[in-house]
Formats: structure tokens, C-alpha cells, sequence
């Protein structure tokens, strides 16, 4: 079995309480966030090996490796094998910064993206301007409904109905 498919098992296990996918949730994401502080100290560093060696590297286990790397495959520059990674598997976590930082934003992962290993990597404004964007794109905007008695948009001084409208 796949480790993703073991990971998934034991990260959405339904037979679990709701403390323990608490708990369970809470001590992976405090060492992803530690893998994070360590990965973007050197951002433009090529970190590649297997998934046993970047584990050992991490201090993670076989699985929370493959977690990691689940939360992080769209976010890096040539997504890895993810679904059918093994602990041999040659993997990368080269990442594109203004991706990962969206995605982390879009994530809703404060502790991630609010690190301040971030403040080498981006300036303030940057930051701001790629928080606004990821957030922004996820919102829909209607577009103003016409009505038939207004005058028409396309500015020809008719109205809507008797204008662009008239074919609707």
C-alpha cells in the first residue's frame, strides 16, 4: 500500500473521537509548522532525497512525511509522485514561494503563512498583495442585473429592452 493511502487511513480515520483527530491534527501541524521554518530559511536551497531520507532529515515519520508532502505538492515547482510514493521514492520540495504562500493563505493556515521566516522572503507589501489576491480569487462577483425599463448599458440612449435586450 501506497504511503499516502496509509496516511489518509490514519489522518481521516472515522472510528476516531473528536478529541483525538484534535490532538491528532494539532501535533502534525505543529511539525509541519516546524518543517516550514526550517525549509524557508534557505528557499532557493534544493532539498531532494528520498522519503525516508527527507523524513530522517525532518525528524517525521514515514507517513507524516507523506502528509507533508501531500500538503505541499501543489505548491512545488514539479509536483511530486504522491499517490504512488514509496519510502524509496525520490522526491523534491523545491517550491514556488508566491504559490506556497497563497496556498497556505487559502489554506486559512496562519501559523504558516504568518511565519516570520516569510519577512526574508517578501516584503510587507508583497505579503499584503499576495494575501489580497488568493483571497480575492475565490470570491464571485454577480454581475448588476438589468432591467428591461433601464437604459441600455451599451450606451445607445434606448432602453435595455427595446436595445441589447430585445433578443433575451
Amino acid at each position: 500500500m501506497a504511503l499516502l493511502e496509509q496516511w489518509r487511513r490514519v489522518a481521516y480515520n472515522q472510528e476516531l473521537g473528536k478529541d483525538e483527530i484534535q490532538r491528532f491534527w494539532q501535533r502534525y501541524f505543529l511539525l509541519e509548522k516546524g518543517v516550514y521554518e526550517k525549509l524557508l530559511v534557505n528557499p532557493d536551497e534544493a532539498v531532494e532525497g528520498t522519503v525516508k531520507e527527507l523524513a530522517e532529515k525532518y525528524n517525521l515519520s514515514l507517513l507524516e512525511m507523506a502528509g507533508f508532502l501531500d500538503g505541499i505538492n501543489e505548491s512545488l515547482i514539479k509536483e511530486n509522485p504522491i499517490e504512488e510514493m514509496e519510502e524509496d521514492t525520490r522526491v523534491s520540495l523545491a517550491f514556488d514561494k508566491e504559490k506556497l504562500y497563497k496556498n497556505m493563505v487559502d489554506a486559512k493556515a496562519d501559523w504558516l503563512y504568518e511565519l516570520p521566516q516569510w519577512n526574508d522572503i517578501f516584503d510587507e507589501d508583497t505579503r499584503h498583495r499576495l494575501y489580497l489576491e488568493q483571497k480575492k480569487s475565490g470570491t464571485i462577483i454577480k454581475e448588476q442585473k438589468i432591467y428591461p425599463n433601464e437604459p441600455c448599458p451599451c450606451g445607445s440612449g434606448k432602453k435595455y429592452k427595446k436595445c441589447c435586450g430585445r433578443n433575451k
